[in-house]
């Protein structure tokens, strides 16, 4: 009768362990609401993982990644087909100087010189596009999408900024702003591979 009781245990832990991992992953990380999916041009994507980013214990933004197929490997995030998403919300007032600056520098860090060199003519209109926006005060949401066939588009609000802009490469090198060697904030990769 034990062992019977014991087994039972089992797969009713099971059971509800495979259903929690099967289940929406909505977030609301420091105060702000990330959904469980996003619709983005014509497909469903799933929120991957959310956290939020934090510099010298000051809480900066927190942010999301959508993805069509959860993952928790950086390369699989980067080989995603289709849509993707990142929606950054932020926490504190920021000008769009600091905000470009920070992006940049995230680039440059997780790129050899000759890799980013590649990027630099995309990466200036990138950092034109954002410099366009002034300031970043607290609740401004930014959207980072790749958009097949369109390229990456940089939106605040509802409002795209610049030119889209060409190359799954440019919005793969973005990725690994957060997801890259040298992330901006190792915990918030962990949160966005979904594993914290």
């Amino acid at each position: 009768m034990t062992r019977f009781l014991r087994a039972s245990l089992l797969a009713v832990t099971l059971t509800g362990a495979l259903a929690t991992s099967l289940t929406a992953r909505a977030a609301d990380v420091a105060g702000v609401h990330f959904d469980d999916k996003a619709s983005l041009a014509g497909s469903e994507l799933a929120l991957n993982g959310a956290g939020l980013r934090t510099r010298f214990m000051l809480k900066v933004y927190a942010m999301g990644l959508y993805l069509p197929k959860r993952t928790d490997s950086p390369d699989a995030v980067a080989a995603n087909p289709g849509p993707r998403r990142i929606q950054i919300v932020t926490l504190r007032d920021l000008s769009a100087e600091q905000f470009a600056d920070a992006l940049i520098d995230g680039l440059k860090k997780n790129h050899s010189d000759a890799e980013f060199a590649k990027l630099q003519a995309r990466s200036d209109d990138f950092r034109t596009a954002l410099l366009s926006l002034k300031s970043a005060p607290t609740g401004t949401q930014i959207r980072l999408e790749w958009l097949p066939g369109n390229g990456t588009r940089l939106s605040v609000g509802n409002e795209t900024r610049g030119k889209d802009i060409p190359g799954e490469d440019f919005y793969r090198a973005l990725l690994r702003i957060w997801l890259g060697d040298k992330p901006a904030d190792p915990d918030l990769k962990n949160a966005l591979l979904g594993k914290s």
